[in-house]
């Protein structure tokens, strides 16, 4: 029996041995229970909401101690899950790399070396990880220095061929390549802070000294590699209007808009063009920074030969760890590196290709009918991502039984927690009710598509999978029904009581997603 399909297949016999035991049947087992006829009628109505008219909606329900199905609305039809898409790469990710996987960046050298001289090339190999960050290649620089290079005679050659050279994905659309959530994918990158937003620069414009000056720019991390235009205006007092764009093909970053005297700075994520010159930049002004001279160019995208000396690494941190900012964060970098990693580990090509046939693979494993979806990025920015949410459920289900559950199960964002790094981006939905600090959930949002997929655990105590996508909608926003079936299974219960027999629970208002932005919106509110 393959591995990954042993402790699945011991669930289903314990399952049936459970429901042996109890006396069981079938038709028995299909019957709805009052409890469950509650339930239904109260998802219904929700459902029923004028937000929906015209749209697609598809909810299932599962308990995942039976396997019984206690609501299923359109589980079958396939719908744009958005970021919902990251339970089915992080899953593989978690079992295909393992929880103790880490991505190692290296510096080697290529020649000899003499008195401080290195007489030939300066190797920065990256292993893909998404979370080093300008520290880190200051230790890199220090160690370097450590080992007695003083001056490099020839270039600074940066290494990102563990990866192919597709930076974006190729169903993403153009507008969104300037924002921190499209950011480019590269084996070697730098993140600004402990978000870890790969590939992006944090931009801040501080007023001037005086009305007419121009505002103060400054970016985290300080580098070289992007030009700031600075078009901005100081004010005595009024609104702040400051705007950070990007123009495509290259690094120069517009500033325009105007911020009054005295007001705080303003700031924003910015992606870069070509994060493996970023990288090299940040690392060169390190060295320099720690004494170490490179007198030739900075030279990107070629392999580290064989014959070259490692001097110095950096591991990231597992990625059992890893997982809490990706998933409460909704991260999309990080989705995309590991699906290139998945495809490097498994087939020796870092490529979205083979690293979705690798998920796919996985997932099949678990029980999901893969026939019946399609996946084209690890993140579900791509709009061609397809997914039944009766799929969600199947995988939420199986990968109980997975040894990395737990820390995986921790890692989905917690409803109604406000630690960002507990709740999330769920941190701000459903405080106060049922569902607070019970649902454990990955959230999903393009403009006109919604997702929220996970875990709740009901009044009576069974743990419950479910899945709600939502697509084709015309309002600003559709959190607010996901919240209140979210709530209702938090509620759910077969005694008959009064709060089981009210219809529909009240949510408490949730984030609107600004039009035509895909998710920008996570900073710092979260979706």
């Amino acid at each position: 029996m393959h591995r990954r399909l042993f402790p699945r297949a011991l669930a289903v016999l314990a399952l049936v041995a459970t429901a042996a035991a109890a006396g069981t049947t079938t038709a028995t087992a299909e019957a709805p229970t009052p409890g469950q006829t509650r339930l239904n009628a109260t998802i219904d109505a929700v459902l029923a909401d004028s937000r929906l008219n015209g749209a697609q909606a598809g909810v299932v329900v599962v308990d995942t101690a039976t396997g019984r199905t206690l609501y299923d609305r359109n589980g079958t039809r396939r719908l744009i899950p958005a970021s919902n898409t990251k339970l089915l790469t992080s899953a593989a990710a978690m079992e295909l790399l393992g929880p103790g996987h880490r991505f190692t960046t290296e510096v080697s050298a290529d020649g000899p070396r003499r008195a401080g001289m290195l007489s030939g090339d300066l190797y920065l190999r990256g292993g893909g990880d998404p979370t080093i960050l300008a520290a880190d290649y200051d230790r890199i620089a220090e160690q370097v220095a450590a080992a007695g290079v003083r001056v490099v005679a020839g270039d600074l050659i940066a290494d990102d061929t563990r990866y192919d050279k597709g930076r974006l994905g190729p169903d993403w659309t153009w507008d969104d390549e300037p924002y921190y959530y499209a950011a480019q994918v590269s084996a070697l990158t730098v993140a600004p802070d402990t978000d870890y937003d790969a590939g992006t620069v944090i931009v801040h414009a501080a007023p001037g000294s005086r009305a007419g000056a121009r505002p103060k720019i400054t970016m985290t991390p300080d580098n070289g590699w992007l030009r700031i235009d600075n078009r901005a205006e100081t004010v005595a007092d009024g609104e702040t209007t400051i705007s950070f764009e990007r123009e495509h093909g290259g690094n120069t970053v517009v500033v325009t808009g105007q911020i009054a005297v005295g007001q705080a700075a303003e700031s924003d994520w910015v992606t870069v063009w070509e994060p493996t010159g970023y990288a090299a930049d940040v690392f060169r002004s390190a060295l320099r920074r720690h004494g170490v001279r490179v007198l030739g160019r900075t030279v990107l995208g070629t392999a580290t030969p064989d014959t070259a000396k490692p001097l110095a690494r950096h591991d990231s941190m597992p990625l059992a760890d890893l997982m809490v900012p990706f998933l409460k964060l909704s991260n999309n970098g990080h989705a995309e590196v590991l699906t290139k990693e998945l495809g490097r580990q498994l087939s020796g090509s870092g490529t979205w290709a083979a690293g979705l046939s690798a998920i796919s693979g996985y997932v099949g494993d678990a029980g999901v009918d893969t026939g019946t979806l399609r996946q084209r990025d690890g993140s579900g920015l791509s709009r061609r991502n397809l997914v039944p949410p009766a799929q969600f459920v199947t995988l939420l289900s199986a990968v109980r039984a997975e040894p990395w559950f737990d820390t995986w199960y921790a890692a989905l964002p917690v409803a109604g927690n406000p630690d960002r790094f507990v709740g999330g981006t769920l941190r701000s939905r459903m405080g106060g009710t049922a569902a607070a600090n019970n649902v454990h959930a990955k959230t999903g949002s393009l403009t006109g598509a919604s997702a929220l997929s996970g875990y709740v655990t009901d009044a009576d105590g069974r743990l419950l999978a479910f899945s709600i996508v939502l697509n084709n909608y015309l309002t600003s926003s559709v959190k607010g029904l996901e919240d209140q079936i979210a709530i209702a299974l938090a509620s759910y219960t077969e005694k008959e009581t009064a709060t089981a027999r009210r219809t529909v629970p009240a949510a408490p208002e949730s984030p609107r997603v600004p039009e035509g932005r895909e998710c920008s919106w996570v900073k710092p509110a979260l979706c």
